[in-house]
């Protein structure tokens, strides 16, 4: 059974899947996102797009919703910049799905990712199967959080540009 000390920040879903470096750097403050231009861009993309939903919906300050739209379900929205690092996209809003059904016990919840540069959208339910894997996930962070220290960086094709590149590689 999860209790309030197993559930994450949404973006450390995301960067689990990314990075361990990132995650671990992430989760002890230490920020580099500020200073990013690509973060930047992803934040005005955020902003002017869907301008007449309201935006930056907080849950037990864990979780970030985009946007969510009500209905016969909820239907919880997450707006990114390009498809890049989709699958770390759809782990961090199956996590939102998972922890609105675990913490808050909404059953009749499901996740878009809208990528509005390329006018795409992912619809996502999420199953038995993916609800073994974000637990799996948040035992990894878990394990990762305890470590003295950051894992040791791994070079992928998008290190280039990661707000923590400077940290990893120079």
């Amino acid at each position: 059974m999860l209790n309030e000390f197993d559930f994450f920040r949404g973006l450390q879903i995301n960067y689990s899947i990314v990075c361990k470096t990132k995650l671990w750097l992430f989760s002890y403050n230490m920020g580099m996102e500020q200073s990013s231009e690509e973060v930047r861009l992803g934040s005005f993309i955020h902003e002017v797009t869907y301008p007449r939903m309201k935006k930056n919906i907080i849950v037990d300050n864990k979780i970030a919703i985009d946007f969510l739209k009500k209905g016969e379900k909820l239907i919880l929205h997450e707006i990114k910049k390009s498809q890049s690092l989709e699958d770390a996209h759809k782990y961090q809003l199956y996590y939102y799905i998972y922890y609105l059904k675990r913490t808050k016990k909404i059953e009749l919840v499901e996740g878009i990712i809208d990528y509005p540069l390329v006018k795409k959208r992912i619809n996502l339910t999420l199953n038995a199967e993916i609800e073994k894997k974000l637990e799996n996930i948040l035992a990894e962070i878990k394990e990762i959080l305890a470590m003295p220290s950051p894992p040791k960086p791994e070079k992928k094709s998008y290190c280039r540009k990661c707000a923590y590149f400077e940290f990893c590689w120079v």
